[in-house]
């Protein structure tokens, strides 16, 4: 753009079309090598560094994109899971770093759904799940794959279940001796436990587990021969770290000195210290524990919140950083300047505003709010919704957002019960009692706002993605004109449905969500699933799906969507090509456009952003990738 001369494209497409640059990871024995994903193409797709040379370049072209790969620990393969449809499922793969084609990283390795893949110098393992069994393969270099451990109840290979250790961390061992899994062959996904195999022979070496609480493990000791591994448990009512001695059986708790959520993001090179990564309020802190010494001393990084954090082999700690007013930025701690940026800066965002208040049983509830520029109070209020539910909602960056602030919405987010950081008994509040919680969490939301003179209750409007999507449907079918629209994108919309179609994994998360299948708890089904409240909805809703999703399948939201046509409900259906969410940044456009589209012709007194396609409500159904309604 020339000097003074307006950029023709409207802010919000420029902030979506803004690339976005992940944290990369880096070869244990060639650390200059590296590999992070990017949205620079126009499609999330992983992207080669080498910092030697300063050259940064695309490795994928994956149709799908793709949001996460690994590095083999020599710096000479980039590898990632191959998934052509989106629904999640599909095959390990393999390129060189310096460029060529793909291959199979494993021959002989099944396809299926990824549960953890950890790559070392002599052996390699990875967890795969179908609908018949979740299996851990291994295989020495150059020999055959053969099976590990199976299980009908959920495998994953150690580390899955961290927030922010790396990918493969917390499963393979430095001298790849031994190999980390976490299990629910108790029928618990839930409250997943540690076993340790010899990486040989699958022989089980070490278990442990805490009944009814949560393990999970973060990261080997660098050191080869010692078999420490940092892990985290429950047993002060919150994730929190400690170090399990795998020779010795001993689990020695992590001294820190409070009881907020807290991993273990990484060990030092010589295992003297860890990295300790704090949540609090959606917003996080990073330490440095001396383990002779067992001092925590606090690192200085930037406010925001965290997507990844590791020590670098020279013990410098790099860190990815987001806020409310910019994208994830690659720091240093204690420097200013960036490591790794984005080709071209998005436009700034406005901050997040934190937000509490009570619900009706007294307890605290965590939040954020987006205000818009200027306009007399209240405002048009969305309130937006976060997944999961076992999810969190962070002061972050998130185009979609400040695009819904740009109309003159206040955009307000709760972390409800069922929500991460907040204690193992908030997030276990919903076990065997879906629903309703997050509902009673999200209404008292709404009311505080009201009460306070922020949101107009004439014009306040109800959105989320996934769970989310979820929780709006059955907000609009409990609680009727409470919100005068409602935006589900792929929602579960018709519980018992759903749960034939999803991915095995998420099958093990609902029966321990749920305390078994849907069949086997039939009241509870009655009463928490949105399409038994679909006939008492009264506002506008627009739904989204993925035609490939395996988490919230596209035929049970048909089934919703039907009863919504039976009765000439207002309502449409926007298809789109691939799973759960589109890497595709015009895809991801298209989405948002039509979602403010919908917004504009439902809640009065909102703008119509510059770029937002005007459509007429009833129109014929149009193909899928397109907007539909009825």
């Amino acid at each position: 753009m020339l000097p003074g001369v307006p950029d023709p494209e409207p802010l919000w497409k420029r902030r979506f079309r803004a690339p976005i640059v992940g944290f990369p990871i880096w070869s244990s024995h060639a650390p200059d090598r590296l590999v992070y994903t990017s949205s620079e193409s126009g499609i999330y797709q992983l992207h080669a560094w080498d910092r030697a040379t300063g050259e940064r370049r695309q490795i994928t072209t994956e149709p799908v994109g793709l949001i996460s790969g690994e590095i083999t620990p020599d710096g000479e393969w980039v590898v990632w899971h191959r998934d052509l449809t989106g629904d999640e499922s599909g095959m390990w793969v393999a390129a060189p770093f310096a460029g060529g084609d793909a291959e199979p990283l494993l021959e002989g390795l099944p396809s299926g759904w990824d549960d953890g893949l950890a790559i070392g110098r002599k052996r390699t393992f990875a967890a795969v799940s179908d609908h018949e069994k979740f299996a851990v393969y291994g295989a020495e270099a150059n020999g055959d794959v053969r099976m590990l451990a199976s299980s009908p109840e959920s495998i994953e290979l150690g580390g899955s279940g961290a927030l922010m250790a790396g990918t493969d961390q917390g499963a393979l061992s430095a001298d790849e001796t031994l190999v980390c899994i976490e299990h629910s062959e108790h029928g618990d996904q839930i409250h997943p436990s540690l076993r340790i195999l010899d990486a040989r022979t699958g022989a089980v070496v070490a278990d442990l587990r805490d009944e009814g609480l949560a393990l999970c493990a973060f990261a080997w000791s660098p050191i080869p021969g010692d078999q420490r591994l940092a892990i985290g448990h429950e047993r002060r009512g919150e994730r929190a770290p400690a170090i399990w001695n795998i020779e010795t059986g001993e689990v020695m708790d992590l001294p820190i000195p409070w009881d907020r959520f807290t991993e273990v993001a990484d060990w030092w090179p010589d295992a003297s210290a860890v990295l300790l990564f704090e949540l609090l309020d959606g917003r996080h802190y990073l330490h440095r524990l001396d383990l002779s010494t067992n001092e925590v001393s606090p690192l200085p990084i930037e406010i925001g919140s965290l997507t990844g954090a590791r020590v670098r082999p020279d013990g410098t700690v790099w860190y990815r950083l987001q806020r409310g007013e910019h994208p994830g930025v690659i720091f240093q701690t204690g420097r200013d300047e960036p490591v790794l940026t984005a080709p071209r800066p998005a436009p700034p965002g406005r901050p997040y505003i934190p937000w509490t208040y009570e619900n009706p049983h007294g307890q605290r509830v965590q939040g954020w709010r987006v205000e818009p520029d200027g306009g007399a109070r209240p405002w048009p209020t969305l309130m937006l919704i976060h997944g999961g539910p076992t999810a969190v909602d962070l002061d972050s960056w998130s185009p979609l957002v400040q695009a819904i602030v740009d109309m003159g919405f206040q955009v307000a987010m709760l972390n409800y019960r069922g929500s991460i950081g907040f204690g193992a008994a908030w997030r276990d509040a919903l076990i065997g009692n879906i629903g309703w919680p997050e509902v009673e969490d999200l209404v008292a939301g709404h009311d505080d706002l009201l009460a306070s003179g922020l949101a107009d209750p004439a014009r306040s409007a109800i959105a989320g993605w996934s769970w989310g999507g979820y929780l709006t449907l059955l907000t609009q079918g409990m609680h009727p004109g409470r919100f005068i629209s409602g935006v589900a994108g792929v929602p579960v919309a018709d519980y018992v449905s759903a749960y034939g179609d999803e991915s095995p994994l998420l099958q093990a998360y609902d029966r321990a969500l749920l305390g078994g299948e849907p069949k086997e708890v039939p009241q509870l089904m009655r009463e928490r699933s949105p399409i038994e409240y679909v006939d008492r909805v009264t506002s506008p809703l627009l739904i989204t799906a993925g035609e490939n999703d395996s988490r919230c399948p596209l035929p049970q939201i048909l089934n919703y969507v039907e009863r919504l046509k039976a009765r000439n409900h207002p309502h449409e259906l926007y298809l789109f090509p691939t799973g759960h969410s589109s890497f595709d940044i015009e895809e991801r456009i298209r989405q948002l456009g039509v979602v403010m589209d919908f917004l504009a012709r439902t809640v009065p007194g909102v703008e119509r952003l510059a770029g937002v396609a005007a459509r007429e409500a009833g129109a014929a159904p149009e193909p899928a990738g397109s907007a539909a309604s009825a």
